[in-house]
C-alpha cells in the first residue's frame, strides 16, 4: 500500500543531540551530571541494557519542499549522547515505584498540600502536570516547583515538571510575563526563525521557573473550521504549514533542555466536539490521515520528537471500540510499527469528559498502558489518580498487563529523563524584567 503522510518534509533544521547553550553555567551543569549519576547507580540493576533507539521502523523519508520565506537556524554545537542505561534488576524499584514512573499528574491548590506529598512520597509519581489554578504569580509559583522538587528527594528519578505553555490562550506561566502570539499568528508571518525562537524563548521561561516539560507545540493541522478547541492553537489549516512552524518550535524548546510533547496524535483538527466535554467521532481513515493529519507528526518523528501526546477521539473506520487513547491499532501498529515512533506515547488528560463520561476510568488506564501507552496523564483529582494507579497495579499483579510491559515503559521514561539532564535542584527567582525584555526583543525583531 502506498503511504502519502510523507510528501513533505521540512529541511531548514538537522538535529543532532543536544545544544550546548552559549555562556553555560558549568557550575551549575556539575551537579546535573552528579544526580545523573547518582540515579544511574541507584538503578545499576534495574534496566535490560541499552536502550532500543529509533531505527526499527525508519521514518519516512520525503522529499524537500520549496523554500520557506525564513528559516530557522541550523545547531552549531552538540553535546555527546548520553551514556547507556544500566542492567537491570527488577529488585532494583518497587512495583510501585515503576508504577508511579508511568503517572503525570495533576494537584490542588497553589503550594504543597497533604495530597500532593502523598502522590510523590507515597506512590512515586513520575511528574506533575500544573495548570492556572496553580499559578498566582512569581514567588507563589517558584515556592511551588521548589516544595514539589523537596518532596520528590526521597524517589530514584527527578520529577518532570510540565505545562501547557503553547503561546496565547493556553499559557500557565504567571501574568507578569508577556504573552507570545498564538501559533496562527506565528504561522502567518512566514518566518519559521520567529517559529524557532518563540519555542527557545518558552523553554528558557520554563526554565527560569523549574520547569522541564512543555506539553506543545500542537501540531493538529486546523482542517475544521467548526473545531470546537484547536482553532488558533493550530499553525495554519495544511500540513506544510503546521510541519514548516511546529518543528521549530519544538527544537527551540529542546535547545533549552526543555522536552516538548507534541499534540494531539493522529490529529485533532477535524473535529466538531471538544474532547474536555465529550467524545469526538471522526469518520477519517488511515487513507485520509495519511494524506493530511499525521504529515506533521511524521515530520516530528523524523526530526527526533521525544514525546507524542495521543487524543481522546474515536475514529471508526481504524478502531470502532476504542478512543485513540486506548487504541492499539494507533499507538503501536500505526504510531509504533508503522511510522517508527520509539520515543515516549503519552495520553491527553484521562480525567477529560471524553474518558470519564464514557468509560469506566481505571479500566482506561489498562487499556491505554495495554495499547502502548508509556504515561498516563490523570490531570485532575487526587482520587481519580489512585484509582488509575490501583487499576494498573492489579492489572499487573493478575498477569493481565506483562511486567515487561511496565519495564519498557519505565525504560522509556528513563531515557528521557536522562537525555534531558533532569534534577530536582532548587531554583531562584527569575528576573522578570529580563525575561519580558527577551519577549520584546524576539518579537521586535520579527516587526522589522
Amino acid at each position: 500500500m502506498i503511504k502519502s503522510y510523507n510528501n513533505y518534509t521540512w529541511t531548514n533544521v538537522k538535529r543532532i543531540g543536544l545544544k550546548v547553550k552559549e555562556g553555560e553555567d558549568v557550575n551549575r551543569s556539575i551537579p546535573m551530571l552528579i544526580r545523573g549519576t547518582v540515579c544511574a547507580a541507584a538503578l545499576s540493576l534495574l534496566m535490560t541494557g541499552c536502550l532500543s533507539h529509533q531505527g526499527d521502523n525508519p521514518s519516512p523519508t520525503v522529499p524537500t519542499p520549496s523554500p520557506s520565506p525564513s528559516t530557522a537556524p541550523t545547531p552549531s554545537s552538540v553535546v555527546a549522547a548520553p551514556t547507556p542505561l544500566p542492567t537491570s534488576d527488577d529488585r532494583a524499584m518497587t512495583l510501585e515505584e515503576k508504577l508511579g514512573q508511568m503517572i503525570i499528574t495533576g494537584i490542588d491548590e497553589y503550594s504543597m498540600n497533604v495530597h500532593a506529598r502523598e502522590l510523590i512520597e507515597t506512590y512515586h509519581v513520575g511528574g506533575i502536570i500544573l495548570y492556572k489554578p496553580n499559578v498566582k504569580n512569581t514567588s507563589q509559583l517558584v515556592g511551588l516547583v521548589n516544595e514539589l522538587k523537596e518532596t520528590n528527594a526521597v524517589n530514584k528519578l527527578p520529577l518532570w515538571l510540565g505545562v501547557d505553555e503553547e503561546g496565547g490562550r493556553v499559557t500557565r506561566l504567571p501574568d507578569e510575563i508577556t504573552k507570545t502570539p498564538t501559533s496562527k499568528e506565528v504561522g502567518k508571518t512566514g518566518s519559521t526563525k520567529l517559529a524557532y525562537n518563540i519555542g527557545h524563548l518558552l523553554g528558557k521561561e520554563l526554565n527560569a521557573y523549574g520547569l522541564n516539560m512543555d506539553f506543545a507545540p500542537d501540531l493538529d493541522v486546523n482542517s475544521n473550521p467548526n473545531n470546537p478547541v484547536i482553532g488558533d492553537r493550530s499553525f495554519g489549516s495544511n500540513a506544510s504549514i503546521v510541519s514548516s512552524f511546529g518543528i521549530p518550535m519544538m527544537n527551540g524548546l529542546q535547545d533549552q533542555q526543555v522536552v516538548p510533547v507534541v499534540k494531539h496524535f493522529p490529529g485533532h483538527g477535524d473535529t466538531s466536539v471538544d474532547s474536555h466535554i465529550g467524545l469526538p467521532i471522526v469518520q477519517n481513515d488511515l487513507a485520509r490521515l495519511r494524506k493530511l493529519e499525521l504529515i506533521p507528526f511524521a515530520e516530528a518523528i523524523k526530526h527526533q520528537a521525544d514525546a507524542i501526546m495521543v487524543a481522546h477521539i474515536l475514529l471508526p473506520k481504524i478502531d470502532a471500540n476504542n478512543p485513540a487513547s486506548m487504541s492499539r491499532k494507533i499507538m503501536t501498529d500505526l504510531l509504533r510499527k508503522e511510522m517508527g515512533f520509539q520515543g515516549l506515547i503519552m495520553t491527553d488528560d484521562m480525567t477529560m469528559g471524553a474518558i470519564i463520561k464514557n468509560y469506566d476510568l481505571g479500566e482506561s488506564a489498562v487499556k491505554s498502558v495495554l495499547a502502548g501507552a508509556n504515561i498516563v496523564m490523570v490531570g485532575h483529582d487526587y482520587e481519580k489518580t489512585i484509582k488509575v494507579i490501583t487499576a494498573l497495579r492489579e492489572a499487573v499483579k493478575s498477569g493481565r498487563i506483562p511486567m515487561e510491559t511496565i519495564d519498557q515503559s519505565v525504560r522509556q521514561v528513563m531515557k528521557v529523563k536522562q537525555k534531558y539532564q533532569l534534577d530536582d535542584h532548587p531554583i531562584k527567582v527569575p528576573d522578570i524584567n529580563k525575561l519580558n525584555a527577551e519577549v520584546r526583543d524576539v518579537l521586535g525583531a520579527n516587526s522589522k
